[in-house]
């Protein structure tokens, strides 16, 4: 059940962000571009999840061709493409991070009491967005200040909860476009201040939530560290797979 589980989440991937990246067909593997971006947008998935990957023939010429020089990056499931990874590294890729893949079926996702204050809402301007934003920059560590906000587009596409405290933005979460029912959860974020108050178990949940409102039937994400992977088993998370990143030497 957890490889169904694991091929379904890396098509769903595969479709959502073929729609709006740059495709490139490479074999066993295809290439999602992000023209204009920051390198770590840019990666490689498996092209037929759940299939194992026995040869990587000129995969990897053809990606390197279209990726910027040293920026190849491969974002696999790795029960979805077994043999993949082994076959990268045997190549000189470096493994940069295998992390536990968890999911949740939103039906059976609770949202838990805010704390004294707190209101959750879904984005719905740019000033939200904003707001919501900052939290993230602040609470990740990018440099520079944080950019302005976009109004929302379809909630199908993707979109964020923000909590808020007597009308201060102080957590968000936000999942991405929803494709074949699949859907992910990510820049979970709280400020520091308001940290260990069950914040990023809140925003999270109404995350899931609000991605069910836009056909999502499956949810999930990679927690950062043990806390994290907590606070997502609070909501109802479990895994089900692992997450592996590799990277050229440069990447």
């Amino acid at each position: 059940m957890s490889d169904v589980l694991a091929a379904r989440i890396a098509q769903g991937q595969l479709t959502g962000l073929s729609r709006s990246k740059k495709v490139v067909p490479a074999g066993p593997f295809t290439g999602l571009l992000t023209e204009g971006g920051h390198p770590m947008m840019s990666y490689a998935v498996a092209t037929q999840p759940g299939e194992p990957v026995t040869d990587l023939g000129d995969s990897l010429d053809v990606l390197r061709a279209a990726f910027p020089p040293g920026a190849l990056r491969f974002e696999l499931v790795e029960q979805a493409c077994p043999g993949a990874a082994e076959l990268l590294e045997a190549a000189g890729l470096k493994v940069t991070a295998r992390v536990p893949l968890m999911v949740v079926d939103p039906a059976t996702v609770t949202l838990p009491a805010p704390p004294d204050g707190v209101e959750v809402a879904v984005v719905a301007t740019a000033a939200d967005q904003a707001a919501g934003g900052a939290v993230a920059h602040h609470a990740f560590g990018a440099p520079g200040e944080p950019g302005p906000g976009s109004e929302p587009g379809p909630a199908e596409d993707g979109g964020s909860v923000v909590a808020w405290l007597h009308g201060q933005a102080v957590a968000i979460a936000s999942w991405t476009q929803v494709a074949e029912g699949v859907t992910e959860i990510v820049g979970i974020a709280t400020a520091a201040e308001h940290r260990r108050k069950g914040l990023a178990t809140l925003a999270t949940a109404h995350a899931v939530k609000a991605a069910q409102a836009a056909g999502a039937t499956l949810t999930w994400l990679t927690p950062g560290d043990d806390g994290a992977e907590r606070v997502y088993a609070n909501v109802g998370f479990t895994k089900v797979a692992d997450a592996i990143h590799l990277a050229e030497a440069d990447a």
